[in-house]
């Protein structure tokens, strides 16, 4: 459904929000070992989380790494997949039409709506502090062990 990149970003910041504060950052090794992603490939990926503080922040130096404030904890996991670039997911014909519409639909749309309604309603509401605690009860995961 989403690019490597992006399904890698989703898991990023759900283990970003589980196990990080201001006080307790994340190195990339961690993070990368974590979400089992090549370590230069995350690093792309929280490149472009964190510019402009838009999900994750970062901070350098010695006691630097990575963390994700409340305020951001508060953002919808739509939010993710649109700083990846595939915000137009929730949006496109499910057959890749440009011109699909309600006026001028494509022999799939409506059977696709309503999925299409439920697909977004669950990214727009679902906020990543809800996802990280789900973690923290223990019956969720984010690997492929």
């Amino acid at each position: 459904m989403f690019s490597k990149a992006t399904e890698y970003a989703l898991r990023a910041v759900i283990f970003i929000a589980q196990k990080s504060s201001e006080q307790q950052k994340l190195g990339l090794a961690e993070i990368a070992d974590a979400i089992q992603s090549p370590q230069f490939f995350t690093a792309k990926i929280l490149q472009k989380l964190t510019l402009n503080n838009q999900v994750i922040s970062s901070v350098r130096g010695p006691n630097g790494g990575f963390f994700i404030t409340e305020s951001a904890k508060q953002k919808s996991v739509k939010s993710i997949v649109e700083v990846m670039g595939e915000g137009e997911l929730f949006d496109k014909c499910v057959l890749g039409l440009n011109r699909c519409s309600e006026k001028n639909p494509c022999p799939m749309h409506d059977q696709y709506k309503p999925i299409r309604e439920n697909f977004m309603y669950l990214f727009d509401h679902q906020t990543i502090e809800e996802m990280a605690h789900e973690m923290n009860s223990g019956s969720f995961f984010i690997r492929n062990d």
